[in-house]
């Protein structure tokens, strides 16, 4: 008897250590943008990353803004996806009755374009006249390429300036911080989040119960599947069969620093974990599933929006 307690107590010791380990080191590969070209990044996510979901779910739930857990390598399913969405999507006649005016005059709702191999439906930000194309996947219409929207603070990668030198804009959009992205409202964690941001009117930014959403009605390979079919990831490109074409956008830090165009893609979600923090979701050139964590706001990643 007394040899089974002493087996139990070291399990039970051992457990506490093993989960320990892992918040710790899941916190301190979201909070900076690292290079992720650097192997130890690599391996130290890769032990962290199976269990991020499950270990961050309880710091949401017990945070001011609770939202839905899920996992970060999302549920399993032998149901397939099917590109059908894609084609709903893009294949509604544009009526006149949504031809715009001001920036966008002329401009019909709609109106398909050519988007990595496939016809998307498109419509035209009355802020600046630009043109984005979009995809309904399950109950939700996604835009189907990262905001590149002007606002305040947010910079094209490789460029401190405000400008664009490295001609990186027209194809990653910008990269905002979490406040820019939210254009300073408070965090949401609601289904949608209700919160507009630096989103083009009629469209908001995700809260991260939306993003739980997306991946999940995805299922399996998810990463895989939201990827573009492009080289312009390093490695692992995706097979894009719900036509979302992630791109490897890159990261930026409070300090001016850019990285890992190519490698990652970072997307902003609505909802904050604590006064710094705030989740998002990263797809990766090593791994086709998408990751769910938290990162400090100050830093710069892509948004993507959802229509209301």
């Amino acid at each position: 008897m007394s040899r089974l307690k002493f087996i139990f107590k070291n399990i039970f010791i051992l457990s506490i250590l093993v989960i320990v380990g892992i918040g710790v080191q899941t916190c301190a590969g979201d909070v900076e943008p690292f290079d992720w070209s650097d192997p130890k990044w690599r391996e130290g996510f890769a032990e962290s990353s199976s269990s991020a979901e499950s270990s961050s779910s309880s710091v949401e739930s017990s945070s001011s803004s609770v939202e839905a857990s899920s996992s970060s390598s999302v549920a399993s399913s032998s149901s397939v996806a099917s590109s059908s969405s894609v084609a709903s999507s893009s294949s509604s006649v544009p009526s006149s009755s949504s031809v715009g005016g001001g920036l966008c005059a002329g401009f019909a709702d709609g109106t398909a374009r050519e988007h990595f191999g496939q016809s998307k439906a498109q419509f035209c930000d009355e802020r600046d006249g630009q043109k984005y194309v979009y995809v309904t996947i399950g109950a939700e219409t996604w835009m189907a390429e990262n905001l590149n929207f002007d606002a305040s603070s947010s910079r094209c990668y490789g460029d401190n300036t405000g400008g664009d030198g490295q001609n990186r804009c027209d194809t990653y959009g910008r990269l905002y911080n979490w406040n820019a992205a939210m254009n300073n409202a408070a965090s949401s964690s609601a289904t949608p989040s209700g919160i507009q941001g630096v989103c083009p009117p009629g469209w908001h930014l995700p809260s991260s119960a939306e993003w739980t959403a997306l991946t999940n009605h995805v299922e399996l390979s998810v990463g895989t599947k939201l990827k573009a079919n492009s080289s312009l990831w390093v490695s692992m490109r995706g097979t894009d069969v719900f036509g979302f074409s992630a791109l490897p956008g890159g990261s930026g830090h409070s300090n001016g620093v850019f990285v890992n165009v190519g490698l990652i893609g970072g997307w902003w979600s609505t909802t904050e974990n604590g006064t710094s923090l705030a989740w998002y979701r990263r797809m990766d050139s090593y791994s086709g599933e998408v990751h769910h964590g938290f990162n400090d706001k100050s830093n710069l990643f892509s948004v993507r929006c959802v229509k209301d």
